[in-house]
């Protein structure tokens, strides 16, 4: 029987190595939607009082299956590196007109 190879992803743009998702930790929502992300979690995320989240959503079958959070500084950075290329190709190819 084959067996299964981990398989990671990366970011082109600045080709770090993003390993597959796991369970972290198990969180509960209280009566007023908020949630507590235990403290060894935020140290490791490096996510700090006042640090500002993107709430990243996934759906399968028109529902939400999966919640990733993404500190906003580090999405920022990510959109710059992904778009910035394509950014680059358009206004050359505008300006050969």
């Amino acid at each position: 029987m084959p067996t299964k190879k981990k398989t990671e992803s990366s970011y082109s743009s600045t080709n770090k190595k993003m390993s597959c998702c796991k369970v972290e930790s198990v969180v509960s929502v209280d009566d007023r939607g908020q949630m507590v992300l235990p403290k060894e979690l935020r140290e490791k995320a490096k996510i700090n009082a006042g640090d500002k989240l993107a709430v990243i959503t996934m759906e399968k079958d028109g529902k939400i299956c999966c919640l990733s959070l993404i500190k906003v500084n580090d999405m920022e950075q990510m959109v710059k590196d992904m778009l910035g290329p394509v950014m680059n190709e358009i206004l050359k190819e505008k300006k050969g007109e």
